[in-house]
């Protein structure tokens, strides 16, 4: 990237036009490639996104210099930070590419013809089990459409507020009156082990004494399952943390450790895993499709959504139809006990 310059805001009123372009000439394009640039923070990064060449984002930036009448980016590190106004001006752009999607799809839209990436935070286990048949789905019916998937931690409002993201899938739905979500399933968790370095637990008691792995996410968050244990009293040994569902697999495999975890794991990260029944009872694992207010009629948004609630469908039949039993202290590869999806109202605006 060519080293940024200085701008001159010394220029009198007869120069001002000359030194920044009309607020016409922006473009949806100008704006998509600003928030492209802020978000991945890198015009190589950015370029590739955006399936355009380097020179091309440069010339853009340079146009939205003259027309803002600022820098916009900074070098940091090894990368390029956004100034207090470009950061302020990404709230607005993500508002205005919102207004001109919704006018351009005013009468409704052919997904084949569509060219959009959409951006959905997920973290590990609803990652892996619905963005890659969710990708593929879209892929098939719209070819130009992309994917940007980004963790979605403990979401907070401002995800789908400020940050541009589209759609999160969690367990942990943000509140607000400007949120929506919908639930996609519940699921159960169950016990994971090596079968052939150890036995399940088969009692309570059994459980509480066994040798635990867990996920400790960034920040020090666990589990849902672990904060409902810790505030049950439920004090196990735990021989390791591991930073994400994925990572549960080859800690367990080789040991007599047990992990507890969502039953739909057998059908991804935790295949190949011994599964038995959870032998206490614990609150369900409930799976969310959570967005903001302003994508709630959008119709390529609801197009979206409704890719996503078929490819849980799908899911969820294949992992009924699983040939394979799950019983308390026996040994098997998965689960036919499949995860449901009952209607249910909390807190905040259901769909």
């Amino acid at each position: 990237m060519p080293p940024m310059k200085a701008f001159d805001r010394s220029a009198g009123a007869g120069g001002a036009q000359r030194a920044h372009g009309d607020h016409l000439d922006l473009d949806g394009h100008l704006l998509q490639l600003l928030l492209a640039v802020i978000e991945e923070g890198s015009v190589t990064r950015a370029a590739e996104r955006l399936a355009v060449t380097q020179s091309a984002v440069s010339h853009g930036l340079a146009r939205l210099r003259r027309i803002c009448r600022d820098e916009l980016f900074v070098k940091s590190g090894r990368g390029i930070a956004p100034t207090a106004l470009a950061g302020e001006l990404a709230g607005r752009a993500r508002r205005l590419l919102d207004d001109l999607r919704a006018f351009g799809h005013a009468a409704g839209f052919d997904p084949a013809h569509l060219t959009q990436t959409f951006t959905i935070a997920a973290n590990d286990l609803q990652r892996d089990l619905l963005l890659p048949p969710l990708l593929r789905r879209l892929r098939a019916a719209a070819p130009g459409v992309t994917l940007r998937v980004v963790p979605s931690n403990a979401p907070q409002p401002a995800l789908l507020r400020d940050e541009g993201c589209h759609l999160v899938v969690t367990p942990r739905p943000p509140q607000g009156t400007d949120i929506f979500q919908k639930r996609l399933f519940e699921d159960r968790h169950v016990v994971f082990f090596d079968p052939a370095h150890g036995k399940p637990p088969r009692t309570r008691a059994e459980w509480l004494a066994a040798e635990h792995v867990s996920v400790l996410y960034e920040g020090r968050r666990g589990l849902q399952f672990d904060e409902w244990a810790l505030n049950e009293g439920l004090q196990r040994p735990l021989v390791a943390t591991v930073p994400g569902m994925a990572a549960l697999a080859a800690m367990v495999r080789g040991g007599p450790w047990i992990a507890t975890a969502p039953s739909l794991l057998a059908e991804g990260a935790l295949r190949g895993l011994g599964v038995a029944e959870l032998p206490l009872a614990a609150p369900p694992l409930r799976m969310y499709a959570v967005w903001h207010l302003r994508h709630q009629a959008d119709p390529v948004m609801r197009w979206l959504r409704a890719e996503l609630e078929a490819v849980v469908t799908e899911v969820l039949a294949r992992a009924a139809a699983a040939p394979r039993s799950v019983s308390n202290g026996a040994a098997s590869n998965g689960t036919t006990k499949s995860a449901r999806t009952p209607p249910l109202r909390t807190k905040g605006r259901v769909q």
